[in-house]
């Protein structure tokens, strides 16, 4: 492979600049007042604040509130990760073997990945609203009483419902691609060796896949903590009360409705911390039984 030469040691950086900038003006430095602001009682309409030392993060873990958060962030990741990656793989595995309207087969399962997160949410909306929902209407000929933003759980079925449905299509993406990655000789040695469809998938197809799925998991449990705001801030309709949240949420409500900026922060210095934690254990353990061909 050509190397590119440069006759200025300072144009790569130059190059770089721009997305240094970004980094650093929307990731660092309010990363760095996070952790300032963690340790002092802010006044929260800016006219001081108070040195606090680790109360705020003391608080914050002690809380029953942020527990129960803490607990319906890890179901709640686990769950849309699971089934966003296990419909989208099979859906990406039926598309691959459609030869007559693939492309529009293709495109149908696609399209979602063109919504917003809060669209994505106000459809939820619409679909499990206890006035209006059609998803309502017809649980209901079964003697379920669906209330969404009322009862806890039948919001946290919508939230995941919605938020799988959302980034299905992402995962869809890459998994298609992968499956055409593989060489027909591949596939076809395996159809000598092996008769059985779901032996061939898991002992040849899946392993080859297995760099793909990596990717997708660092991505669905990021997509899970993070952009899933918009549906869960769409489907509680801003109105919590006891209604699940994840831990992004939380901060959210308890810096910008609890007018808390320091256990706010606190929160997401916390946050921040697990989801680093979270990706060295990803690299560390999972990616050494990933083989890269």
């Amino acid at each position: 492979m050509k190397r590119a030469n440069f006759s200025n040691p300072w144009m790569p950086l130059l190059f770089l600049l721009p997305q240094l900038s970004i980094i650093a003006i929307f990731f660092y430095y309010p990363a760095v007042q996070a952790m300032q602001s963690s340790f002092y009682l802010e006044d929260p309409f800016g006219f001081g604040s108070t040195f606090v030392g680790l109360r705020n993060y003391a608080e914050t873990l002690l809380s029953n509130q942020y527990r129960k958060a803490a607990i319906f962030t890890v179901i709640f990741t686990f769950l849309v990760s699971f089934f966003s990656l296990s419909i989208s793989l099979l859906l990406a595995y039926k598309a691959d073997k459609v030869l007559r309207g693939g492309s529009t087969y293709k495109t149908l399962l696609m399209w979602v990945y063109a919504v917003a997160p809060p669209v994505a949410g106000l459809l939820g909306v619409m679909y499990f609203d206890q006035s209006f929902g059609l998803f309502t209407y017809f649980v209901a000929d079964f003697g379920w009483d669906f209330k969404l933003g009322v009862d806890y759980y039948d919001t946290a079925t919508a939230m995941v419902v919605v938020a799988v449905w959302k980034q299905v299509p992402v995962n869809f993406i890459f998994f298609l691609s992968g499956l055409q990655s593989i060489p027909k000789s591949i596939n076809e040695a395996a159809l000598i060796d092996n008769n059985s469809g779901f032996s061939r998938f898991w002992t040849i197809t899946f392993p080859l896949l297995a760099p793909t799925a990596f990717f997708l998991l660092i991505i669905n449990i990021t997509y899970a903590l993070f952009d899933t705001f918009g549906i869960i801030d769409m489907l509680v309709k801003a109105v919590p009360a006891n209604n699940p949240m994840t831990l992004v949420y939380k901060v959210y409500l308890d810096g910008f409705r609890g007018n808390d900026l320091g256990g706010s922060s606190a929160q997401s210095v916390l946050l921040m911390v697990l989801v680093l934690i979270l990706t060295v254990f990803q690299f560390r353990l999972i990616e050494r039984r990933i083989h890269y061909t």
